[in-house]
């Protein structure tokens, strides 16, 4: 089954260099180590298709602990199966502005379950239009005046919904299920 690991707060720009630094071309070769065939990455996004069997929970504990030994540092992992990426972002609750202003819309995953009350929880922090959805497990967040100014920050989030959050921009999910 092709499924894609979205790694959560490490340094991926810059060949890797500085805190948490985990270079693609390394990932790739650990999850390739894993087992994992058809390994592929989307530019230096922390983000890795590959075709594996085995539930999700087993391949994030697998990639979790291989990061751990290499890189010496812990980083939280979430996998989904393509298809579960291409429904959820087929029921994108913010599809006009989605189309309009793709690095702007994001989906998220957190590594427990997720409720619609839990998304109340951050509703203080939002400015500026920025509006918070769940729908299912999938964490939709408009960050309607950019990312760099918001309040909805990766602490912010993992607070309100009890678990590591890692979210994505659509144009980086469309160009992963490409992968």
């Amino acid at each position: 089954m092709r499924q894609v690991a979205l790694l959560r707060g490490v340094n991926v720009g810059a060949a890797g260099k500085g805190r948490k630094a985990v270079p693609m071309a390394e990932l790739r070769a650990l999850c390739e180590r894993l087992g994992w065939r058809d390994v592929a990455s989307y530019i230096q996004s922390g983000n890795v298709a590959f075709t594996a069997k085995g539930d999700a929970a087993k391949l994030e504990q697998q990639l979790e602990r291989a990061i751990s030994e290499r890189f010496g540092f812990d980083v939280p992992v979430v996998v989904r199966a393509t298809t579960t990426l291409a429904k959820a972002e087929a029921t994108c609750p913010f599809k006009g502005e989605a189309e309009a202003r793709p690095n702007l819309v994001h989906i998220g995953f957190a590594k427990g379950k997720v409720s619609a009350a839990m998304a109340k929880a951050v509703m203080p922090y939002c400015t500026s239009g920025e509006r918070v959805l769940v729908k299912g497990q999938v964490i939709w967040a408009d960050y309607a005046n950019g990312v760099g100014r918001s309040k909805l920050t990766p602490a912010v989030l993992d607070r309100a919904f009890g678990a590591s959050v890692t979210m994505r921009n659509i144009k980086t999910l469309r160009a992963v299920l490409e992968l």
